[in-house]
């Protein structure tokens, strides 16, 4: 049995090859951290298969970082960078592509314990749940325990400790625990007796908060902050916190531009009241972005401009050369996105390129980069940038759904196939990838595959009238014409302006011989989209079956106008167009 504790690749433990006798399992409690117990085990495998771990280099450094022995604390970054959330969820991918490829190689069965899993971190209860779903056709076998041996004795922490802690999981971006680590300092200290550490703890927590959705907590919590304190750097950055939280990460209905922006003049009034110039400088340049943020948003790209151009010039008059490098870079890529609202995607683009030779392990940077190649035309290079951002990311739903899209473009179902299969797996719920992959199995003929995909993505999502839609036109397709009426009429329950509805109902309404039916819902289509060709086509079709060939042909002949028609559906329309004329000469 493969089990046994410890930390991630340590040299006392031997790396898996195959079963082991070892008596415990893996101590997955929560007490031990982000990924405890499964960072153990990866590590064990990363050092039994050296080649294929290197594959996988940037999700198992993230999830178990001692595998990395160049790397420092995620929290010594200058800057620190912030992950979303859904980080967590393409790590878990990864590391069970990982796990999966080494199952493939084994040649005796082997099972994996692990303890206390009822009581794990949500990074660890999420990697094991990815792992329990696709180790099935493999000889490896999960032994997930609610409770287990004796767990090995954590230390009463310092607050010291906590809050290093809680400095590191914010860097790595598992929130979860990075909030009960906050949680646990609060509780241990006051804002009377231990200022520095209570503060550090409060704003851990609410930036942990706003990462999971949770930003009305975190409001609270700077308003607690501003009734314990006067100290103006602790309001200085809270004053900056919360207008982010206005800005950005509250629900859309409770953000409010003028709020974030009172918020941002307070933080600025006490920047400038700052001892230390460079400080000053710094934290001055680094809130006016807020404000250039503001301005974008508000219609007001030049003013926005103005003041990302100052601060530049204001930190190359404080910062050495090779300083700070991600700061620069962030300000770069924000004069990079208000060119682009400026409709200069040439500056744009220059931008985007000094910002990655200078930053180039952000994936973020790549997925801009990409869309604006991929704007001009320039397949390839966008092909290529999001290739590097699924690396970096790791796992990137939207750059893996984006290159799908290229890929389908170019002609590559395939590839189109797998890359949108990886968004399902990483996110279930992303509804273009499940439509888009529903429609590729169509295509090819693949008519359970499309049904299943489409019956599985309404199973999380009942009432979506695209899914609902598309499912329909899987029915429509499998002679299940009734049905497909009925989830055509649902869909358009739910969102009358559909277009693709109305014209799929409308042809399964023609094929039923309710042809004034099919028209009327034509109509509809065509009214919502005057200059989309197949609706036009549809209702010409149908209007011939009435012999109303006049307005046919008018149909037909507004469809061939329009720009951009493939040469099959322009040669059926041209057809069908002479039939038309000649009906109504005859």
């Amino acid at each position: 049995m493969l089990v046994g504790p410890g930390a991630a690749g340590a040299p006392g433990r031997p790396p898996l090859r195959g079963p082991a006798a070892d008596p415990g399992g893996y101590d997955c409690h929560r007490d031990h951290g982000p990924y405890a117990g499964v960072a153990e085990f990866l590590g064990r495998v990363a050092a039994a298969r050296p080649r294929l771990a290197s594959r996988h280099a940037v999700e198992l450094h993230a999830i178990a970082p001692g595998l990395d022995h160049a790397a420092r604390p995620a929290a010594d970054e200058e800057p620190i960078r912030f992950h979303p959330a859904r980080r967590t969820a393409c790590l878990a991918y990864g590391a069970t592509e990982f796990v999966v490829a080494w199952a493939g190689t084994l040649r005796r069965p082997v099972t994996v314990r692990f303890d206390h899993v009822d009581a794990a971190d949500e990074t660890t209860r999420e990697l094991l749940d990815a792992l329990s779903r696709r180790v099935g056709p493999y000889p490896l076998r999960l032994d997930l325990r609610d409770g287990g041996d004796a767990r090995r004795d954590v230390a009463d922490p310092t607050p010291a400790a906590l809050r290093a802690a809680v400095g590191e999981s914010l860097a790595r971006g598992f929130y979860h625990h990075a909030a009960r680590t906050a949680r646990r300092g609060r509780a241990a200290v006051t804002a009377t007796g231990d200022l520095r550490h209570w503060w550090a703890f409060t704003t851990g927590l609410a930036t942990a908060l706003a990462a999971l959705d949770r930003a009305t907590e975190a409001l609270d919590l700077y308003d607690e902050a501003r009734a314990a304190t006067d100290d103006p750097k602790i309001t200085m950055s809270a004053a900056y916190a919360t207008a982010m939280l206005y800005a950005r990460h509250l629900p859309a209905a409770d953000q409010d531009p003028e709020r974030a922006r009172h918020w941002l003049h307070r933080a600025l009034r006490l920047a400038a009241g700052l001892a230390d110039p460079r400080q000053r400088v710094l934290s001055t340049v680094f809130y006016e972005q807020g404000v250039a943020l503001l301005d974008s948003r508000a219609s007001e790209p030049a003013r926005a401009l103005r003041l990302i151009d100052d601060g530049l010039a204001r930190l190359a008059s404080v910062l050495a050369p090779g300083e700070r490098p991600q700061d620069l870079s962030r300000l770069r890529h924000n004069r990079a996105q208000v060119h682009l609202a400026l409709g200069d995607a040439d500056r744009a683009l220059t931008e985007l390129d000094t910002v990655i030779a200078h930053d180039p392990d952000n994936c973020e940077y790549y997925v801009d980069r990409a869309a604006l190649h991929r704007a001009a035309g320039r397949t390839r290079a966008a092909i290529r940038d999001y290739d590097a951002a699924i690396r970096l990311g790791p796992h990137l739903p939207e750059a893996y759904y984006n290159r799908a899209v290229l890929q389908q473009q170019r002609g590559r179902p395939g590839r189109a196939r797998a890359d949108l299969d990886r968004v399902l797996a990483i996110e279930p719920g992303h509804l273009d990838a499940r439509i888009a992959l529903v429609n590729l199995h169509l295509e090819r003929g693949a008519h359970d595959a499309a049904e299943a995909g489409a019956r599985a993505g309404l199973a999380l999502a009942p009432r979506e009238p695209a899914l609902l839609c598309t499912l329909g036109l899987v029915r429509s397709e499998r002679g299940g014409s009734a049905e497909a009426d009925e989830l055509f009429t649902r869909a358009l329950a739910g969102d009358p302006g559909l277009v693709e509805a109305w014209t799929n109902r409308a042809a399964v309404r023609f094929e039923r011989g309710d042809v004034a039916a099919a028209v009327a819902d034509l109509d509809r289509a065509v009214a919502l989209a005057a200059s989309a060709p197949v609706p036009h086509y549809n209702r010409g079709t149908a209007l011939m079956r009435l012999g109303r060939w006049d307005e046919a042909a008018r149909d037909f002949a507004h469809a061939l106008a329009q720009p951009g028609l493939d040469r099959a559906l322009r040669r059926d329309l041209r057809a069908e167009l002479a039939r038309c004329r000649r009906a109504g000469a005859g």
